[in-house]
């Protein structure tokens, strides 16, 4: 009894204070599925002399104490430095472009003492806060707010691109999006933004009954193209405010000529045969297996395999004999599939239901506009991120090089992740006012 009373007692609440407001179930959902992402990375490199799931773990480790460290620090001071950070993105971008690393045909890392580190995952966590700090008080419900985040995002953007990464500036477009709409901008304004693509598509398909009309050499029409820019017309003349003489219908209309008829010359004579064909074999199952459509016809397979309980983990023949290509990267989910099975797959997506919810949660109960903006830039990451890999491993999207958040091996993408977490987890937890300030 007197050993009790001598013994200091343990304020736990003194130490868990900081963190009291925090999404507990937000942060432990990440959490388990980077374990159970790096079980995985175990299964499809059981018999390969590689450690990649230890270092999965690792970065993971790494990542869940920069979260606990970022969630009890004031989101509210990345206002006051989001020019640096805007800055530091972009002299990141530019360095990789001189003094980066290659690796299949691309150039996207830096070596830092010993490790490759991919600038342009980082400055995904950039653009968010950057984004965020230009709507938080004048939003996007006016064509020049919309206008000005364009003009910034533009910078970043064309470095990446020009990397080549394809798969980054895609999730850039899809953040931006998000973050536009969240803030009010009009949904006619987003649909003008991404139709020329759209028309570029469009343009050089045809319907069952119908070619495109050849007017010259590089000069298409395809039937579907012209429909598009037409109601793309009629989208501008409702929702764009220089209706005089019809200008706001002339000028969507001519944007989606353009843009279609740039996107048929792109794809006649800038694009080689290989890279059209990965972008189409997705719509041609079963298209050139020992080619472009090796790896998603073999994720198909294994996946159809796994049929509804799944082999068991590390039981999947095709897993185990490793006959899905970059398995431990982007076609992790394939394994997921083949030794869990449809059950497997279904739980995991319900657990990346469960984070998007809550970080929308997150969004609409923040205290100011820049917290909210944070929790949607981090949903239109993730959900997009989620639905492009997904679909790509099961033959619904072409192969974009998008890896499943916390799940897919790669430790910039992993710590991009955790980060942004952590900011998130930030807004969960001032969103009262607090008796203590780090």
């Amino acid at each position: 009894m007197l050993l009790k009373r001598s013994l200091p007692k343990i304020q736990w609440k003194y130490w868990v204070k900081p963190w009291q407001q925090m999404d507990w179930l937000l942060f432990a959902l990440p959490v388990g599925v980077s374990i159970f992402g790096g079980i995985m990375i175990l299964s499809t490199e059981l018999k390969q002399p590689v450690t990649d799931w230890w270092w999965h773990w690792m970065i993971a480790g790494i990542g869940t104490l920069i979260a606990l460290f970022l969630a009890r620090s004031r989101y509210e001071n990345l206002l006051q430095w989001h020019w640096v950070t805007y800055a530091l993105t972009n002299i990141s971008l530019i360095v990789v472009m001189y003094a980066g690393a290659s690796a299949k045909g691309a150039q996207r890392w830096i070596s830092i003492g010993g490790f490759n580190v991919q600038p342009s995952e980082f400055a995904k966590v950039g653009i968010i806060i950057t984004i965020a700090a230009l709507l938080h008080k004048r939003t996007a419900s006016s064509l020049e707010s919309v206008a000005k985040v364009l003009a910034i995002v533009a910078i970043p953007w064309g470095l990446v691109f020009k990397q080549p990464d394809l798969a980054t500036s895609l999730v850039f477009g899809a953040i931006v999006l998000g973050m536009l709409y969240w803030a009010n901008a009009n949904p006619g304004w987003l649909i003008l933004l991404i139709s020329p693509v759209v028309a570029a598509i469009l343009f050089s398909t045809s319907w069952p009954l119908s070619e495109p009309f050849i007017l010259f050499k590089h000069i298409a029409l395809g039937p579907l193209g012209l429909l598009w820019a037409l109601a793309m017309g009629v989208l501008g003349w409702q929702t764009l405010p220089w209706r005089r003489f019809g200008l706001s219908a002339i000028g969507a209309w001519g944007l989606n000529m353009l843009g279609g008829e740039l996107g048929v010359y792109v794809w006649n004579n800038v694009l080689h045969d290989y890279q059209k064909n990965r972008l189409t074999v997705f719509l041609r199952p079963g298209h050139d297996i020992l080619g472009v459509g090796y790896h998603q016809h073999q994720s198909r397979i294994a996946i159809g395999a796994g049929e509804v309980w799944g082999w068991g983990l590390f039981k999947g023949p095709m897993t185990q004999l490793n006959f899905v290509p970059e398995q431990h990267t982007d076609f992790i989910f394939s394994a997921v599939g083949e030794e869990f099975g449809l059950i497997g797959c279904l739980v995991v997506l319900f657990v990346f239901c469960l984070i998007c919810f809550r970080l929308l949660h997150i969004a609409q109960t923040a205290k100011d506009n820049f917290g909210s903006l944070l929790a949607i830039g981090f949903l239109s990451m993730i959900l997009f991120q989620l639905l492009v890999n997904v679909g790509m491993t099961v033959g619904l999207a072409p192969v974009a090089g998008i890896p499943l958040p916390w799940m897919s091996y790669g430790r910039s993408a992993m710590l991009t992740n955790f980060i942004c977490l952590g900011i998130v987890e930030s807004v969960a937890n001032f969103r009262q006012r607090q008796k203590y300030y780090l």
